[in-house]
């Protein structure tokens, strides 16, 4: 009876986990890799896996690194599998507005796609998710130094992108307003 009990409570506290970060993970990995569908995926395959292993990862400590790393690690493999797919979806034009998106948040995320991966990781998880530099460092398996460094190139780049689609949108609502 006691290891019934302790089954419903791992149960129990596993569907307060996933119900308290899901959200925010799928935001992140969708952040990352610009596709929601495949952030979903590689989400819920990482939320599958963690439950597979629960209790030693909530025995270590806090299971939600482990658990975001796997799913960047499964959106990245995703990403890497059908990049030429993307390729030819890009060049037929950029994917409709997600709904419930605010204009700030799709201009973000595109402007984070033009971004090489490492650098859009280590954005994400830094300034999207508040995480120290050594803790990025950490679950992208860089240094800290090359963190600094890609978050360094990745403002500059992104300070230009967004700059130059909040002027371009600016024009737009100017002219037609």
């Amino acid at each position: 009876m006691t290891q019934r009990m302790e089954e419903l409570d791992h149960a129990r506290e596993f569907d307060a986990f996933y119900a308290a970060t899901a959200k925010r993970l799928v935001a992140t990995v969708y952040a990352m890799t610009g596709d929601l569908a495949e952030a979903e995926d590689a989400v819920q395959e990482a939320y599958v896996r963690a439950w597979q292993r629960w209790e030693g990862l909530t025995r270590d400590g806090d299971p939600l690194p482990w658990v975001r790393t796997v799913a960047s690690r499964l959106a990245i493999s995703t990403w890497r599998r059908t990049r030429n797919r993307l390729r030819a979806q890009l060049r037929h034009g950029p994917v409709g507005d997600v709904p419930e998106l605010s204009a700030d948040r799709v201009a973000l995320v595109a402007a984070l796609r033009e971004l090489p991966l490492p650098q859009r990781q280590a954005v994400v998880l830094h300034h999207l998710l508040d995480l120290p530099v050594e803790q990025v460092a950490r679950e992208t398996g860089a240094s800290n130094g090359a963190v600094r460094t890609r978050l360094s190139r990745a403002r500059k780049v992104l300070g230009e992108r967004l700059t130059e689609t909040t002027a371009f949108t600016a024009e737009g609502a100017a002219r037609h307003g």
